[in-house]
Parts: C-alpha cells; sequence; structure tokens
C-alpha cells in the first residue's frame, strides 16, 4: 500500500514543454565549457562520455575534473528569473492538495530553484520536505543514497512509497530499493520503457490504491 509520494521536480510537476530545461542545459554547457577551457561541442562530447556514473552534471565535474566552486555552479546555472517561463495550473494544487497521501520533493537541483520553482507554479506549502541537492551531499539521483536518505526522514520502506519522475534511470533506481515508481514521460518519448508511464502526474491516482 502506498502511504506516500516522492515528486521530482523539473519536467515533471511541468511539462518540458515549458523550455526552462533547454535553457538550463545551455547555461551547464557554457559554465562546463568555460571551466574545462574547451568548447562548448567538445565540453558536452566529455559529459556525454564520462557522466553515466554521476547523478548531476557537477557530481561529474568535480570527480572528474576537480571543481571545488559549487556555489558559482549553482549560481550560474540557477540565475534568478529563470523560472519566469513556467505557467502555474490550478489544477495541479488542488490535485497535489486533494492527495491522500503526503508528499515530499527529491530533487537535484539546488533549495533555491526549487523554491523559485515551486512559487511560480503556485505550488508552495503543499509538501512536508524539500530534499535538495545539498542537503544530499550533493549526491543525486539515481545514487541509493538520495533515496535513502530522504527515507529515513519520511519513515516509510521503499515499498510503501511511489517515486515519480520524469528520468528513467532515476526511476529505476527506486525501484531497485524495492520502491514503486511512476515514469512522467509529457512528451510520449519513452514508449519502450517497461516502466509505468502517465502523461502528467494528475494521472498517478490509480497507482495509489
Amino acid at each position: 500500500m502506498i502511504r506516500y509520494i516522492l515528486f521530482d521536480l523539473d519536467n515533471t510537476l511541468y511539462p518540458a514543454s515549458a523550455g526552462m530545461e533547454e535553457e538550463m542545459m545551455a547555461r551547464i554547457a557554457a559554465f562546463s565549457a568555460a571551466y574545462l577551457g574547451v568548447s562548448t561541442d567538445e565540453a558536452l562530447r566529455l559529459r556525454r562520455e564520462q557522466i553515466a556514473d554521476y547523478g548531476t552534471t557537477l557530481e561529474w565535474l568535480m570527480a572528474e575534473h576537480g571543481l571545488t566552486a559549487i556555489e558559482e555552479y549553482y549560481a550560474f546555472v540557477h540565475p534568478d528569473g529563470e523560472e519566469d517561463g513556467l505557467i502555474p495550473d490550478p489544477k495541479l494544487r488542488a490535485f497535489i492538495k486533494g492527495l491522500p497521501v503526503p508528499a515530499s520533493i527529491l530533487t537535484n537541483a539546488p533549495l533555491e530553484h526549487a523554491d523559485r520553482v515551486l512559487r511560480k507554479l503556485e505550488l508552495e506549502g503543499l509538501f512536508q520536505h524539500i530534499f535538495d541537492i545539498r542537503w544530499n551531499g550533493l549526491k543525486g539521483k539515481p545514487n541509493e543514497i538520495a533515496f535513502r536518505n530522504a527515507l529515513k526522514v519520511i519513515g516509510y520502506k521503499p515499498a510503501e512509497v511511489l517515486f515519480v519522475d520524469d528520468l528513467p534511470p532515476y526511476v529505476e533506481g527506486f525501484l531497485r530499493l524495492g520502491g514503486n515508481g511512476v515514469l512522467v514521460d509529457h512528451g510520449a518519448i519513452y514508449p519502450s520503457s517497461t516502466i509505468p508511464r502517465v502523461r502528467t502526474v494528475m494521472e498517478i491516482g490509480r497507482f495509489l490504491n
């Protein structure tokens, strides 16, 4: 029986078509290129080749290339106003407010980003916790530590929790712990995935029984 929900934030509570992810990735590429002293294309190539063992670009840059300027990275990648293009959906607020079980956010982004996004989406105050990347010691999903830390705080076993995310590897990471997972596939880009899929988070009700 599902007793708790862990929601991802970006491209899960709002669709990827909002465009914020594209802008964010462009800033990540620009920062990586400047830090590594290479072209953007070369930075992207290195990232593709080396990031498989890491949950975030920051983890990759720290582990493989010695980055220590963590706050500079976050300030560049997540500037004020990055959320301006998001459009709140009153139906989504009503849906989350009416969920039969409590919920929290588990994100690989920093808290200031999560706060801005939730405020823009008019979803503030609906989640018990926001487990951000700093809180998780910079260890992002799908690292088992990120999930275990959140589970310890909420006090539920993986089998009692539903994890909702837009990226298959992250959902698979939670499934490996014995948890329940749903893939939010707004654009139907993962037709071959064996993970249960929904088009929006407002379709997860059938997984709560």
